[in-house]
């Protein structure tokens, strides 16, 4: 499996070579999703965000990947399939949350667990809503600190976008951040077996 500085430097140089697209994508993904939650008081959200957010997932993957990004896709990918992206990410949330109720640690371990969901859920048609869950565990199993590391590892960036009012969000560290990730998926797949 690729380190964190390379899972990070391939994010960055697939990011360069699409920056507006990629700007444009986490721009109206966000956009979204906050209208969402606050125009329905979170009710369209609930069922709306999870599809979006699987779309998303799947258009940083391809970035990372070094594949043409498509805004298109990523609005309606997690729409082919609505309900194993609506049930697989409610489950996600869902457990998560009651994790957390357990404590913060628990909650962070678990976030971390699931966090490979929507990705599964974008690009495997033969995995169940649950299966998907269960995957990402097996695949975060023995990662979780690499992944939680490389999670940290942009609290520079998010220091810096607070110093700019949040505007380096949409310009940077959003797209950036949400392509390691992505990456961090793509290197995990490839050494899981499922």
């Amino acid at each position: 499996m690729k380190s964190r500085i390379e899972i990070k430097y391939q994010a960055k140089a697939h990011f360069s070579e699409q920056y507006w697209l990629c700007v444009q994508a986490f721009v109206l993904y966000t956009i979204i999703t906050s209208v969402l939650s606050g125009a329905t008081a979170g009710i369209a959200a609930l069922f709306l965000m999870p599809p979006l957010t699987v779309g998303y997932s799947y258009f940083c993957l391809r970035v990372y990947r070094g594949e043409p990004g498509d805004i298109g896709d990523a609005l309606t990918t997690g729409f082919r399939d609505y309900g194993k992206s609506l049930v697989g990410i409610l489950w996600m949330y869902l457990f998560t949350f009651l994790w957390s109720l357990l404590l913060i640690i628990p909650g962070i371990i678990k976030a971390i667990a699931y966090s490979m969901t929507p990705y599964i859920l974008a690009e495997r048609d033969d995995v169940s809503a649950k299966d998907a869950l269960i995957l990402s565990m097996k695949m975060t199993d023995g990662h979780k600190a690499e992944i939680f590391v490389m999670m940290l590892s942009f609290i520079g960036w998010w220091l810096l976008t607070a110093l700019t009012f949040g505007i380096l969000t949409f310009f940077y560290t959003g797209p950036y951040m949400s392509i390691s990730l992505a990456g961090i998926y793509d290197e995990l797949k490839m050494n899981t077996a499922a």
